[in-house]
């Protein structure tokens, strides 16, 4: 039997949804679990969500599941992880505090979903045959988490058995969620990189609600070993703390010990440390008032990104030390792992 890690409190409809196989198809299984259903004329101005204050209003929207079309031809770029974002979803049911989806999604991060997947694979089939020879890569994770949705639209093992044919073509998401049982003995060919976004146990219990614990992502992560996917590991947001050392060792240790020893040389680790705007700030205050993400400015430097907009990080003291503890203990774990970056 079918299990669904989300299920939604309401649901809405874009009218042309219904005129894809996939889109009567999530209709029906929501009808099945007894979730509301509506119309709305577009996924992108969606009204009628609940909420009287900030809070109520973000945690209404992780709650709303909308079902389209997604229209855009042009895929947005993705570094430094890819070349393009690979638009399968948007949004995610996780409601984590730090999160970046809470400023670029708006104050209504509701989730959606798309049923015109064929379409969406054969632009992204244009995409590589213009690159050609050189390898295009797609990030099917960035403005979403797709597997909390997965078990509704089945996106996620179109895609990677999609990629699976791909000469020049590679894939890869990230997610922080558990349910991978039905990707596990897809065709992946190693064109589908699997990703986890992994956290110390403080912080995952303090500010990753809605999500499952670090034991159980690290379970998942050993069964995506045995599968032969290329592997890897978000660790962030990075947090200082007392006890941080300890509780992100442990957490390198669980991994070696879980995972496959097959999968070692292959693994790559991408390091991000926690970092925050003024706008995040007021906006993560908004939803959270009573956080305790550090977020005092006095303590941080503050530093321009790529984007124009300055973030306030840790001072260099702090991300010299930060860095150095890292890359030491992911190379006496892991060896012959890949650290892909450090921010």
């Amino acid at each position: 039997m079918q299990e669904y890690p989300y299920i939604p409190k309401r649901a809405l409809f874009e009218p042309d949804a219904l005129d894809y196989p996939l889109g009567q198809k999530i209709y029906q299984i929501l009808k099945e679990l007894g979730v509301p259903i509506t119309k709305t004329p577009s996924h992108n101005r969606v009204t009628g969500i609940p909420g009287k204050t900030p809070q109520e209003q973000y945690l209404e929207s992780k709650n709303t599941m909308v079902v389209g079309i997604r229209r855009s031809k042009d895929f947005q770029t993705c570094k430094p992880s890819a070349h393009y974002q690979l638009p399968l979803n948007t949004s995610c049911s996780g409601k984590c505090e730090y999160c970046y989806l809470n400023t670029t999604l708006g104050k209504k991060p509701y989730l959606r979903v798309y049923v015109n997947i064929e379409e969406i694979l054969e632009r992204t089939q244009k995409y590589i045959d213009k690159n050609i020879p050189r390898i295009t890569i797609f990030e099917g994770a960035a403005t979403s988490d797709p597997l909390p949705t997965e078990p509704y639209t089945g996106n996620l093992a179109k895609t990677i058995e999609f990629f699976a044919r791909q000469t020049y073509g590679r894939f890869r998401f990230v997610t922080k969620f558990t349910n991978v049982d039905s990707l596990l003995n897809l065709e992946h060919n190693g064109n589908t990189r699997f990703r986890f976004s992994l956290n110390s146990n403080y912080v995952i219990n303090k500010f990753e609600h809605s999500t499952p614990p670090l034991d159980e992502r690290i379970t998942a992560a050993g069964k995506v070993s045995e599968a032969d996917y290329p592997l890897g590991f978000i660790i962030g947001p990075i947090i200082v703390y007392d006890g941080w050392q300890r509780e992100y060792q442990n957490l390198l240790h669980n991994l070696r010990t879980t995972l496959n020893p097959k999968a070692f040389p292959h693994l790559a680790f991408e390091l991000i440390t926690h970092r925050f705007t003024k706008k995040a700030k007021i906006q993560i205050l908004e939803v959270f008032p009573q956080t305790e993400l550090p977020m005092e400015e006095e303590e941080r430097q503050f530093k321009y990104g790529q984007f124009g907009y300055g973030k306030y990080v840790y001072p260099k003291d702090t991300m010299e030390e930060l860095k150095g503890f890292f890359q030491k203990k992911i190379g006496d774990f892991f060896p012959e792992s890949e650290i892909s970056y450090f921010i």
